[in-house]
């Protein structure tokens, strides 16, 4: 996440939110109270349809800027810090938003998560993958040789295999391996009681 978050309040005006959006390179911000809790996320496009809805205004009726409240989508979606990206990016995904603000556990803002921060993530080379799997996984975590478990990576699919004397432990491997930044599926060649032999985390 990023920790240093531009933001506004409820009462900013519309041409002060473009005002952000355009000096800081961003294309939404989150909206806070006086407590940093966040009550809404304003974007470019919220500032867009507003400026579009003005259009259709009498010449002689006064221009307003509403403020940030009004043009705020609300309840904001937001994450907590420890949540795995994966399950970020199904959120922002399954919610169609380009941002999360990222809350404490008083709902207090300490960082926003975009989708290009999230694709710099799934964007980690398989051979760093593979390395992870391996040496704090296999050996770490498991504490077994690395060559008793044979470990491969494509397009962040780690695909793991072994004898199956192993079976238990590769198991716990591929739940592990779900936890890694860059992971997007895990497969265990090892004969198991799951028919189609892909590892989920439970």
């Amino acid at each position: 996440m990023t920790g240093d978050v531009v933001t506004a309040s409820e009462t900013t005006s519309s041409a002060a939110v473009a005002r952000l959006l355009d000096r800081y390179g961003i294309s939404g911000l989150p909206v806070v109270d006086h407590d940093d809790k966040v009550l809404g996320v304003v974007s470019a496009s919220d500032l867009v349809r507003e400026r579009a809805a003005r259009q259709g205004r009498a010449p002689d009726e006064p221009v307003r800027e509403p403020p940030a409240r009004e043009l705020m989508s609300t309840p904001a979606v937001t994450v907590h810090p420890e949540q795995r990206v994966p399950d970020a990016a199904r959120l922002m995904e399954r919610r169609g938003v380009e941002r999360l603000p990222v809350v404490d556990e008083e709902d207090r803002l300490i960082g926003i998560v975009t989708r290009r921060d999230l694709l710099r993530v799934f964007l980690r080379g398989d051979d760093e993958i593979r390395r992870q799997v391996s040496e704090e996984i296999v050996s770490g975590e498991l504490g077994l040789p690395p060559e008793a478990v044979t470990v491969s990576v494509r397009d962040g699919i780690v695909t793991l295999a072994g004898g199956a004397e192993l079976r238990g432990a590769i198991a716990r491997a591929g739940f592990a391996a779900w936890r890694l930044d860059g992971v997007v599926g895990v497969v265990n060649l090892v004969p198991s009681a799951s028919p189609d032999g892909v590892a989920r985390p439970g």
